[in-house]
């Protein structure tokens, strides 16, 4: 029975993952992501699919971030009606980002129509709350390691990623060939998540390249220690520290390594406050102790130090942090600045010479936070431009993206070589460059997508 693979999303940009399999008739899509970044690229969440969503038997998701997961209530709006599936962390805080994106979607056009800089009279949400809950209920949770048939030939399979909880890479088995799916790969040692396990035998693998064409920084003596040091100079000009930071994941890595510097004595004591009603919710989850055997032993324990934590849960609550009446550390998303509540505290904050921005991730082509990294002296917001005076410091450390040589690390623990590597998820030069090492170091057939391009891999 012939198989077929099309790049529908994460090919050419690193956003966007959506990866259609064709197995005679039965129809499956790896990741439905949302694109974010450029306009070009966020241009095509609006534009219709060249298939009919309702065709689609399975949606699986390799892990709950927006690029991967964003997209299933439009899909859902459109006519998809089967079942969503994901591991048990994926599909918890699946239902928390896509609340939130809901809610933030019918929030910007809102704020789109009252301020009069969108384009489209009236301006509308992609999808709404509503759209939402029915995509949330077709989320079904499978453990790591346990084999579902699909029927038709099909089964698939989940193993520990190690990016986020509940990241997965996923193997479609299809009479008797396997097409393996990185999803996003964590690196080799994630400060709260257990390792990535060991990839399957594929025929096919299609891998990510988020950082395809660089490496992370060795670690220091001192861990984070240009992020402490943005936060001492900060204090000592009387400005508040702005840390822009996904809601999943790097809020928590972010508290922990606050708390390490406070123990240490690397950073003054001041006011710590997060301020994302997603991100708390996300928090929770990590703390709840449902998740055990993918932590590292005390990490839930880690995660507790924070009793006299400062959180911000209305609207209100947050408008306060916009100017704050002494030196404070505001945590807020989103991670690369593209919206959320973090929007409001940069226009606020960015004016003020006393003032930082730390970024703790990876910054996509596009986004304001891309923007702020590359030294921009004005960024838009809420179709205004905001002077940049604030400082703006990058902290790589944070980063839980496997980099060039862990990417190919993980690639050469197959157990035999693959037919064919499809490198997707990463900025042009990105992605060429990991192929080119991919060939160089092992001699394989490896090959860079074009968006809606379809191949064979029967």
């Amino acid at each position: 029975m012939p198989t077929s693979l099309t790049f529908l999303g994460a090919a050419g940009t690193v956003t966007g993952s959506k990866f259609l399999l064709d197995h005679g008739a039965h129809r499956l899509m790896v990741d439905c992501g949302l694109y974010q970044g450029e306009r070009e690229w966020r241009r095509l969440n609006w534009a219709p699919l060249p298939l009919d969503p309702s065709s689609i038997h399975e949606v699986v998701l390799t892990h709950s971030h927006l690029d991967h997961c964003g997209y299933l209530p439009a899909l859902v709006k459109q006519g998809f009606a089967g079942p969503t599936l994901a591991t048990e962390g994926t599909a918890e805080l699946a239902a928390i980002i896509l609340r939130d994106s809901a809610h933030l979607q019918e929030e910007d056009a809102e704020n789109a129509r009252r301020g009069g800089y969108s384009r489209h009279d009236p301006p509308l949400p992609l999808y709404t709350e509503a759209d939402a809950e029915v995509a949330i209920r077709t989320l079904r949770a499978l453990p790591y390691g346990e084999a579902r048939d699909l029927g038709s030939g099909l089964r698939i399979r989940f193993a520990r990623a190690g990016h986020i909880l509940g990241s997965a890479t996923v193997a479609v088995e299809a009479d008797g060939g396997t097409v393996l799916f990185s999803g996003d790969l964590g690196r080799t040692d994630h400060p709260v998540l257990r390792a990535r396990e060991d990839p399957p035998a594929a025929r096919t693998v299609v891998l990510e390249s988020t950082y395809g064409d660089r490496e992370h920084p060795e670690p220091g003596a001192e861990p984070h220690a240009e992020f402490a040091d943005a936060v001492r100079r900060t204090i000592r000009r009387g400005g508040s520290v702005l840390i822009p930071a996904f809601a999943v994941d790097r809020t928590e890595l972010v508290l922990s390594a606050l708390a390490d510097m406070l123990e240490r004595g690397a950073i003054p004591s001041a006011p710590i406050y997060v301020d994302s009603p997603m991100a708390l919710a996300a928090l929770q989850v990590y703390r709840s102790g449902r998740h055990q055997d993918e932590l590292k032993p005390g990490a839930v324990q880690g995660l507790e130090r924070w009793p006299g934590l400062h959180t911000a849960h209305t609207a209100d609550e947050s408008r306060a942090l916009n100017n704050p009446h002494r030196p404070s550390i505001i945590i807020s998303a989103s991670g690369m600045a593209s919206g959320g509540r973090v929007v409001h505290h940069l226009k606020s904050l960015l004016p003020d010479a006393r003032n930082t921005v730390v970024l703790t991730g990876y910054q996509a082509v596009g986004t304001r936070g891309r923007a702020l990294a590359d030294g921009a002296h004005e960024v838009k917001i809420m179709g205004r431009y905001v002077p940049v005076r604030a400082e703006v410091v990058v902290d790589e450390e944070f980063s839980v993206h496997a980099d060039s040589s862990e990417l190919v690390d993980w690639l050469l623990r197959i157990p035999e070589p693959p037919e064919t590597v499809y490198v997707v998820h990463g900025e042009e030069a990105a992605a060429e460059s990991l192929a080119g090492r991919i060939r160089r170091e092992t001699g394989w057939t490896v090959a860079v997508p074009r968006l809606g391009e379809r191949v064979l891999v029967d």
